[in-house]
């Protein structure tokens, strides 16, 4: 193992998930399935993944006394429930059978259980929290941060770092970040998006989106997920937030995927916060459209979030496009996990550089926070 990434994985317990002695670490990342069709960079990259997902697990058993290891092939998009084996892997046979006896484990898979049986679900993994894993780190290239799964293991006080489309280049720089000044500037971000009730983006490739978030409030991603139940990216950066359902209109012209940029850009229009039509020639457009058939929440606008990391610069991976200082990323699909209430199988970003962003107040003044990519705070 790289020098780099000792120092990397030891930082990454101590510092980012506060690791305390005796907890109980697991490790998970996902396997390319045979009817995939990626590109040959990224199929090296998600070899490289899971790859250092199983040194990472090795090296928490070695030093720390605990790492458990568990994959499983890729589910078919970030948003949708992980596998059966990874819910047994961190909640314990006891929790499962019970959910399972009860007849909660089948909709929690299939993501459709009604509000009263997750409040149920939730009793009973509170009630056998000491089964539970404490510390999860998700280096699985599909997120897994928009499921009952993460939710619920949070609910129980676990500790979760999700890192997908994760390079481990990336513990070389994004992940090098000074957490604590990071800390302090996405706090104050997060303290000027929350005086306001509309958010306008303009960017130089066209996109022109007026974001409703009256009622919402603005959270942020600094890395530091060492409290009973913290949640975050790594590498983390961002203030983010679920505009108000139904509100939102505009213009989105995505120029980037989840992994590179796209042959040519798709020009999306946002009407009653959720995508209308789609316009352009890439791959792109009848993937989205595939999923607005399959289920038409994923239509929805479910998030912006602003970049805070100065350490992060690479576009063709949007977990560290999105946390770059000075770029603003709009999502489509669930945003259950941070506010929202659209359920959907389906959560995905898209990264939009040099923004002009102005907040809008209840008495209608503006402040600009983001001038052509520059944060003014």
């Amino acid at each position: 193992m790289a020098e780099i990434y000792q120092q990397a994985f030891g930082a990454l317990f101590s510092v980012n998930m506060g690791y305390r002695p005796g907890e109980r670490i697991l490790v998970f990342s996902d396997l390319i399935r045979d009817d995939e069709r990626i590109s040959g960079a990224d199929r090296d990259r998600r070899g490289r993944l899971h790859a250092t997902a199983r040194e990472l697990a090795d090296f928490s058993r070695n030093r720390l006394g605990s790492g458990d290891f568990v994959d499983f092939p890729a589910t078919p998009a970030s948003g949708a429930e992980p596998p059966l084996v990874l819910w047994q892997a961190v909640f314990g046979e006891a929790i499962i059978e019970q959910l399972e006896t009860t007849g909660l484990l089948g909709p929690l898979l299939a993501k459709t259980i009604d509000p009263a049986g997750l409040e149920q679900a939730r009793a009973m993994v509170l009630a056998g929290t000491a089964a539970v894993a404490d510390i999860i780190i998700a280096l699985a290239n599909n997120s897994t941060s928009h499921t009952n799964f993460r939710k619920l293991a949070c609910h129980a006080g676990a500790r979760f770092a999700s890192l997908p489309h994760f390079d481990p280049e990336m513990f070389g720089t994004s992940m090098t970040v000074d957490w604590h000044v990071l800390a302090d500037r996405t706090n104050r971000l997060v303290a000027a998006v929350n005086r306001a009730e509309w958010v306008y983006v303009e960017c130089p490739n066209g996109t022109v989106m007026h974001i409703c978030k009256k009622g919402r409030l603005a959270e942020g991603d600094d890395g530091l997920l060492t409290a009973d139940g913290a949640f975050g990216n790594l590498p983390a950066g961002e203030a983010y937030l679920a505009p108000l359902e139904g509100e939102s209109h505009g213009t989105m012209v995505i120029e980037w995927g989840p992994t590179a940029k796209l042959a040519s850009p798709l020009t999306l229009t946002i009407a009653d916060g959720k995508v209308v039509r789609i316009e352009g020639d890439d791959p792109l457009k009848q993937r989205l459209e595939a999923k607005f058939s399959e289920n038409p929440n994923c239509r929805n606008l479910a998030e912006l979030g602003i970049g805070t990391n100065d350490k992060a610069s690479r576009p063709d991976n949007v977990l560290e496009a999105e946390k770059i200082l000075g770029t603003i990323h709009l999502a489509l699909g669930d945003n259950t996990g941070f506010g929202g209430t659209v359920v959907a199988p389906f959560h995905e970003d898209y990264v939009f550089y040099r923004p002009t962003v102005t907040l809008v107040m209840p008495d209608g003044s503006q402040e600009v926070i983001l001038d052509n990519g520059r944060l003014q705070l």
